[in-house]
């Protein structure tokens, strides 16, 4: 038995076509309801042409720390990803180690020397 999904995004735009307002709803969701966030990064595959369509959006007024935190787990939620999708557990952790020296390097972790 097969069924359709669906995931909704509204973004509301200022006068310069900044988003302002992100929000998101799942169909199989848990929230009755949209939920609100300040960044977001969808991408497709299109496999015919072997290229990537891609949505990446903030809202004006998300702090640089915010985007630096959220980049940081995107990129472990990246390998995660890759990981069962591929089951590439050594490119995995080298994106997870990428993670890690991104972080430090902004100084969201302390280093273990420290």
């Amino acid at each position: 038995m097969s069924r359709t999904a669906e995931i909704k995004l509204t973004v509301d735009l200022d006068s310069a076509d900044l988003p302002t307002r992100i929000e998101w709803q799942a169909s199989e969701g848990q929230a009755d309801g949209p939920i609100s966030c300040e960044s977001m990064m969808l991408s497709v595959w299109d496999t015919k042409n072997k290229s990537l369509a891609a949505i990446d959006l903030w809202i004006k007024d998300t702090s640089v720390e915010d985007l630096n935190i959220y980049f940081y787990q995107v990129i472990h939620k990246m390998a995660d990803t890759y990981l069962r999708a591929t089951k590439n557990e050594e490119i995995a952790n080298s994106i997870h180690e990428f993670g890690e020296g991104f972080a430090e390097n902004l100084g969201l972790l302390k280093r273990s020397d420290d």
